[in-house]
Parts: C-alpha cells; sequence; structure tokens
C-alpha cells in the first residue's frame, strides 16, 4: 500500500447508493484505502453517512484534507445542497455538504453520483486520454454525465446529463421509464411466465431483482440476456440523441446491467449506429466502464478536491 503522504488528491471520496455506502483514497492513481458499508436504518441517512465518514477519516488519519460525496440526485450548482433525490427522498433539499462538514471538521463538496462515475472514469478508466466523453450509469436510475476537456459540462443550474430524462418516443416515453432497474423488473415480472424455461420464472413476482436479472443472463439464461438487450436497444435509442447532439469521442457506460456481458453491449452499440448521424457515429467509441462501482467513490475523491 503506498503511503498516505503521497495522497494525489489529499482528499476521501464517499460514494452513497442504495447497495450501501464506500469510500477510497487514491496514491498516484491507485486506490490505497477502500472501506464498505451497508445503510443500515439506525438513524437518517445524512447521520448515517455522517457516522461512516468518521470511521473512515479515524482510519485514514490527518492525511486528509478534504472530502467529496456521491449522491444520486440533482446537485447545486455550489455543490453543496442536493435539491432532488428519487433514491434517497429524505435527503432532498437538504444542505447535505454543510451538515458534513460541521460533522467532519472539513470542507465537503457534494456531486452528483454520475458525474462522480465520470470523472473516475475519464481519470482513470475507460476515459482515459477523451478530449470529449459522455458517461452514463445504468442501474436503479439512469444518469449521464457530459466530460469536455477534462471538466464537467454541469449546465446553467448544475442539472446537466440528465440522461435518464431522454425521451425514446413520440409519446414521450423517457428512458428511465423502461430502463432503470425497477423497470427492468416491471417489464421482466410482465413476460417471465410466458417462458418456462427460464431459471427466473421459478421465482415469485415479489422475488424478482434486477441483480437476479443480471446473474441470470450471465449464467446464460435466454429470458434473462433477451430482457437485457431489449433494454439495450431503448438505451442505444437515447444515446443516438446524445451523439447527434454533442459529436463526442468517446461514450462510456457504467452501472449494473453493463455486468452482463458484451452482447448488452452490442444491443446498445447497434441500436445507436442505427439512428445516429453516420459521420458523427463514424470517429466515436463505445465501451463499457473499467472501473466498476469504484468509479463513484474514485470521482467523488477527485471532486472534493475541486475538480
Amino acid at each position: 500500500m503506498a503511503s498516505l503522504s503521497n495522497l494525489e488528491t489529499g482528499s476521501l471520496g464517499i460514494s452513497v447508493r442504495s447497495a450501501g455506502l464506500s469510500a477510497v483514497t487514491l496514491a498516484e492513481g491507485k486506490i490505497v484505502f477502500r472501506k464498505e458499508a451497508v445503510l443500515g436504518t439506525e438513524a437518517g441517512i445524512a447521520e448515517r453517512i455522517a457516522a461512516f465518514g468518521r470511521e473512515c477519516l479515524a482510519e485514514v488519519g490527518g492525511e486528509v484534507e478534504r472530502v467529496g460525496i456521491a449522491v444520486p440526485g440533482l446537485i447545486s450548482n455550489d455543490r453543496n445542497r442536493v435539491e432532488f433525490s428519487a433514491a434517497f427522498p429524505e435527503l432532498s433539499r437538504s444542505e447535505l455538504g454543510a451538515m458534513l462538514a460541521d460533522a467532519w471538521g472539513k470542507p465537503v463538496t457534494v456531486e452528483n453520483d454520475a458525474n462522480s462515475g465520470a470523472l473516475g472514469e475519464y481519470r482513470y478508466g475507460a476515459g482515459r486520454d477523451a478530449a470529449s466523453m459522455f458517461y452514463a450509469t445504468l442501474g436503479t436510475g439512469i444518469g449521464g454525465a457530459i466530460v469536455l476537456d477534462g471538466e464537467v459540462w454541469r449546465g446553467m443550474a448544475g442539472f446537466a446529463g440528465e440522461f435518464g430524462y431522454v425521451a425514446i418516443n413520440s409519446d414521450g416515453l423517457r428512458l428511465e421509464d423502461v430502463a432503470s432497474g425497477p423497470n427492468i423488473v416491471r417489464r421482466a415480472v410482465s413476460r417471465i411466465h410466458q417462458d418456462a424455461t427460464s431459471d427466473l420464472a421459478s421465482l415469485d413476482d415479489s422475488q424478482l431483482t434486477v441483480e437476479k436479472i443480471v446473474e441470470s443472463a450471465v449464467k446464460g439464461d435466454d429470458f434473462a440476456m433477451m430482457m437485457l438487450e431489449r433494454t439495450g436497444t431503448y438505451v442505444g435509442s437515447a444515446l443516438a440523441s446524445v451523439i447527434n447532439l454533442l459529436n463526442i469521442e468517446r461514450v462510456v457506460l457504467g452501472g449494473l446491467i453493463m455486468n452482463a456481458g458484451d452482447s448488452v453491449l452490442n444491443s446498445i452499440v447497434s441500436r445507436a449506429r442505427e439512428l445516429s448521424f453516420g459521420p458523427s457515429f463514424r470517429d466515436l467509441t463505445i465501451v463499457s466502464g473499467e472501473l466498476g462501482t469504484d468509479a463513484y467513490a474514485i470521482g467523488a475523491c477527485i471532486a472534493g478536491n475541486g475538480k
């Protein structure tokens, strides 16, 4: 493990996700400290984050000067206030940054989780060396981020990149409505009992989760793979709009459904190619992320350093 005196960013990065909490510090582009915890229910979410952060800071020691925290939701341009979070409604309209700064005695930067994932992948993952990049996270929710010349483009109020709100048909159906984790499950439940050969058909509807769908797809379950490939087609339809508008160099795709393998990526690429402006698509690269769920905490670490 590298010496903490060589911390590249001087900051601790914390990711808040429905699956739990994770934290990292970096030295020379490598993770030198990692800690994970379940969210638990013993206190409010903000208090649980504060307690987790105190534990991390105690373990890391005095080398950390700042903290970055990645949260799913709309974050104000000053990166202190959570304006809205569907995943964690309790955090909506909260001055989370100021509250945690008081709890930890250190400056805190709050960042949207997709922006954090994009920063992580751009600096240390699949986005390295790209002049421009679009990042999408495909999991419980759908998020997106735009990186131009090394900087996240946030828009006027800080809300740029809301990929899940891109309409994919003339009726206004949004990508989030069909490709987020709960909506993948909803679509699967409506069809699962038509395919008795799938391992998923033996589950009660209440037991079916997107994690189980991905696991079954990895094992070769045809029904699970069909559901995820169809999801990939929806993603590709929305992605074509991004490609046509931005003429970007690289697209990096992260999130749970990308764990299902190349067939999902291929379905995304195929649909995006079909609907994109040919010259814009020609020089574009679409790839899966390299950092997995670490991307969010790594990006938060970078954000904590004011990036």
